[in-house]
């Protein structure tokens, strides 16, 4: 059989089987979740089994297993290394999902007029890592797997894929290949396509702020003692100035300056300032200044509170002056920056900055490497091709604003560049409520996909 009749034949099952894939709650965040993460890796192993690929195995770590996979069909052939993650996010907050995060629906929008998948993971990543197993098992089923292929699909990306590191230290032999493919970005829209060739650095750090040894009433201590949430409040809002340029010292030091060429070409991308500001529902957009929107989510770094909490937060009132106060804190890092460094210096300034009111403590979580990925290699070009031939459009190359720590982290182990042939939409919600995946973009993906594997045989020859 043709493998585009094949694809087209078993759209429905292919659906079907993510669907199942998704009702998995595999948050690997969240301890409660756990027999969970465990039964998506044998999932994904089953569906691998199925397809036809061999020596599939649900690899143990200090963590989460990474399920791996591969299908030499000749070893003189180039080799391509598939990575994708099967944990997901934490669904909350629960009362702003429109329906059961775990209990995937079809629902159609004006971004996705053919449908979409409603449901945590839909795009990131388990829609985006399934479509490299169904085109894998089209291309086998119809005799068109042009080269070798290898997976790798771990299941601790959302917490920093702390173990997938010393995996591969561990297994450079097994997992030798040519390069590594990725779908875990997005595309500018389904008009417009584009492939990522840039990605921030991340350093994840959560901080404590104890007051008093105990939670006081407030009308009896208020006002004499230090208040943990005003401090923490005040030393969060301190390090951004009136530019939203961040203050901690030797912040830009490593920082890449992009041309001002480059920069121009960057902003020749479709965007709809209007519609961007529609869509989150934002009377307007807030960043440094001197940088517009694409460049403030592409090439500058950033620092963020994702989280703050303490005191009391139930329902009624209760006046108490808390003892302690917690935030977690993410900074999104561009090249030449160091993970490391920053979290070094942030630490030093948040301890310097604290009243001596108050103790401070400093945990970090993880941390990765911005990347760069090259535009004239035989990798890229093949996407290139590939993407084209199925868009009827060539993808225009665009840097994105997330972090994807494992792509410096192949290029220092295995040796190898990544191509990120993603194919989501930024308006899919990931890591929100109400997360979702177009069925288009599902299917083109599937379609995508082989395309690639013929491009890059061919272009390797």
């Amino acid at each position: 059989m043709e493998l585009q009749q094949y694809l087209q034949d078993n759209q429905q099952r292919f659906l079907d089987e993510l669907l199942d894939l998704l009702r998995i709650p595999s948050v690997s965040a969240d301890p409660a979740y756990k027999d969970d993460v465990f039964k998506t890796a044998t999932f994904i192993k089953d569906k691998l089994v199925a397809a036809g690929a061999e020596n599939v195995e649900v690899c143990p770590t200090d963590g989460y297993p990474i399920v791996y996979a591969d299908k030499i069909i000749n070893p003189e052939l180039p080799t391509v290394l598939v990575y994708g993650h099967y944990d997901v996010q934490p669904p909350d907050p629960l009362d702003l999902w429109e329906s059961g995060p775990f209990d995937p629906i079809i629902k159609k929008t004006d971004a996705h007029p053919q449908g979409a998948i409603y449901a945590r993971g839909a795009c990131d990543d388990k829609g985006q890592a399934y479509m490299h197993i169904k085109a894998f098992e089209g291309m086998l089923a119809t005799d068109n797997l042009p080269c070798n292929i290898k997976f790798m699909i771990e299941g601790e990306e959302e917490v920093g894929s702390n173990n997938l590191g010393p995996y591969c230290r561990a297994n450079k032999e097994r997992l030798a290949c040519d390069m590594v493919l990725v779908s875990d970005t997005s595309i500018i829209a389904n008009d417009v396509p584009s492939i990522t060739v840039g990605l921030r650095g991340m350093s994840y750090i959560e901080v404590e702020v104890t007051g008093a040894n105990r939670d006081l009433h407030s009308g009896v201590y208020g006002g004499a003692v230090a208040n943990p949430i005003n401090v923490l409040s005040k030393m969060i809002a301190s390090m951004h100035d009136e530019n939203n340029h961040i203050t901690i010292p030797g912040f830009y030091d490593d920082v890449e300056i992009v041309s001002t060429e480059e920069r121009a070409e960057m902003n020749k991308a479709p965007f709809s300032l209007d519609a961007y500001k529609n869509d989150l529902d934002i009377d307007d957009v807030h960043g440094e200044k001197g940088y517009t929107t694409l460049e403030r989510t592409s090439i500058r770094p950033t620092l963020d509170c994702n989280g703050i909490w303490g005191g009391y937060i139930g329902e009624g009132a209760k006046t108490v002056l808390p003892s302690k106060a917690f935030a977690k804190i993410s900074m999104r890092l561009v090249p030449n920056q160091s993970s490391e460094k920053i979290t070094e210096l942030f630490q030093k300034h948040f301890e310097s900055i604290a009243p001596d009111s108050v103790k401070v403590k400093v945990h970090p979580h993880h941390g990765g490497e911005a990347a760069v990925t090259p535009t004239n290699t035989p990798e890229y070009q093949a996407a290139y091709n590939a993407m084209k031939e199925t868009f009827g459009k060539a993808p225009l190359p665009m840097r994105s604003g997330g972090s994807i720590p494992i792509v410096a982290l192949f290029e220092e182990v295995l040796g190898v560049k990544t191509v990120l042939m993603g194919f989501g939409l930024d308006s899919d919600a990931i890591h929100s409520p109400n997360e979702h995946y177009g069925l288009f973009n599902y299917y083109k993906g599937i379609e995508t996909i082989p395309a690639f594997f013929r491009h890059y045989a061919a272009l390797k020859q």
